[in-house]
């Protein structure tokens, strides 16, 4: 861990609280995408059935001694007549690591007051848990903390809540993050801090400069357990997106 003094205060990584639990990283590059990166240069491509989008992002500010200028790239693909997309984050180095990991949300943290605007968590890893677990707030290393064991992987990594109108309290349909291939996902959270808290890393793997690792996705909405392992399936195993003139397709 780096002391504040020396380090962008936004690559200050800090642990043994409600918001991170007792785990310590080192954050490398920055900044955070989702806040901070401010715009962004989308291209869209356009084929039989199917929208693309592809954007990318360089990382501008990095830890002592690394590197800055590491590449995200990501692609989303709009399937006609589906309720979902399809996603793929890439991540290039441009420094050496034993464990570097992308950090993301999936499916998307939940905004709720009380349970109020969900009826229940599915993490395929764990099972089905009542809204009621996130009453109160918790730690992500104390409940529903998911760690990659390479010998006893799950067969799908998914995630999914399924959706409750706040005014009438009927249920919905289950808004699902599915990642791929079920080796590149590094750590997974479902933790209570103010809001249900959904991030997933993804890598968490020895790298070297100029190599790169990256991750695919399924996210969207479903109206059963079954329904999203289906759709996995037929998908499993991706990892990368390319998008060219004949189409788009996922690779492993």
């Amino acid at each position: 861990m780096y002391a504040k003094p020396f380090a962008d205060p936004e690559l200050v990584y800090e642990f043994n609280n409600l918001v991170h639990g007792k785990i310590p990283k080192r954050s490398l590059e920055g900044p955070q995408i989702c806040t901070q990166a401010r715009q962004l240069e989308p291209r869209v491509h356009r084929g039989r059935g199917f929208v693309a989008v592809t954007q990318s992002f360089r990382y501008r500010t990095a830890a002592p001694g690394l590197r800055t200028g590491s590449l995200w790239e990501q692609t989303l693909v709009f399937l006609e007549g589906k309720r979902y997309f399809v996603s793929c984050d890439k991540i290039t180095t441009v420094n050496d690591s034993q464990a570097m990991f992308l950090r993301v949300d999936m499916p998307g943290h939940i905004k709720h007051r009380a349970g109020d605007t969900f009826s229940e968590v599915y993490l395929s890893y764990h099972g089905t848990i009542p809204a009621a677990e996130f009453a109160a707030d918790f730690p992500p290393d104390q409940r529903f903390f998911y760690r990659r064991d390479d010998d006893h992987l799950p067969d799908r990594i998914i995630r999914a809540y399924r959706l409750r109108d706040p005014q009438t309290g009927h249920a919905g349909p289950w808004l699902a993050g599915m990642t791929l291939d079920p080796a590149v996902v590094s750590e997974a959270w479902c933790h209570q801090r103010g809001y249900v808290c959904m991030i997933q890393e993804v890598g968490g793997r020895p790298i070297k400069a100029g190599e790169s690792f990256s991750a695919a996705y399924v996210v969207g909405f479903f109206d059963s357990i079954e329904e999203m392992h289906k759709v996995y399936d037929q998908h499993r195993g991706g990892r990368e997106i390319v998008v060219d003139e004949d189409g788009w397709r996922l690779l492993p």
